[in-house]
């Protein structure tokens, strides 16, 4: 198998595949790199705030290693970008979980999350996974679409020919005895 043979033939979903991720790497890129000239500490639970979103070093050199991540992804195309931005969008709603679990807990609080934090990591989760997901999972896709094509061959042809009666057997043939009687 090859994977040319893999990548879909439809360049409008290939096209919006690779605009998600190369919007969402790049603004992580960016992110990232305003926080690093910052200089925070790399573990600092306090710090400026970018754009509205708290950062230090470690969250900061994340962000640009997703973000190039996503960029990679976007240069790439194809299925690969479809499927890059469906686990990237998954992890951050996954790491907007853990933005809540460690709120106030400045111990645990490693990557500086607060509250706007969390909401953007769910924000960008499912739009990041959104944007993976265009033109794959509908269940009115169009007929030139090659996720819809794989699965008309993938359903089983429905049985055709005469149709058939089934007769319901009576699993107590004895007279019945209805209440009152």
């Amino acid at each position: 198998m090859k994977l040319q043979n893999e990548l879909p033939v439809d360049t409008r979903l290939v096209t919006v595949w690779r605009i998600g991720a190369g919007l969402g790497g790049i603004f992580l890129i960016v992110f990232g790199s305003l926080g690093l000239a910052h200089h925070p500490g790399f573990l600092a639970t306090h710090g400026d705030r970018i754009s509205g979103l708290s950062t230090n070093g470690a969250l900061s050199i994340l962000s640009i290693v997703v973000g190039a991540i996503l960029v990679l992804g976007a240069v790439i195309g194809g299925n690969f970008a479809s499927n890059l931005n469906m686990v990237v969008g998954v992890l951050f709603v996954l790491s907007g979980f853990y933005g809540l679990i460690v709120l106030g807990r400045p111990g645990a609080n490693i990557l500086n999350f607060r509250m706007s934090n969390v909401l953007f990591a769910f924000i960008f989760g499912i739009v990041v996974t959104a944007f993976g997901m265009y033109g794959r999972v509908s269940s009115h896709l169009p007929h030139d679409n090659p996720f819809w094509r794989r699965r008309i061959k993938a359903e089983e042809p429905m049985p055709s020919g005469p149709k058939t009666f089934v007769k319901i057997l009576n699993p107590n043939p004895g007279p019945t005895h209805p209440v009152g009687h």
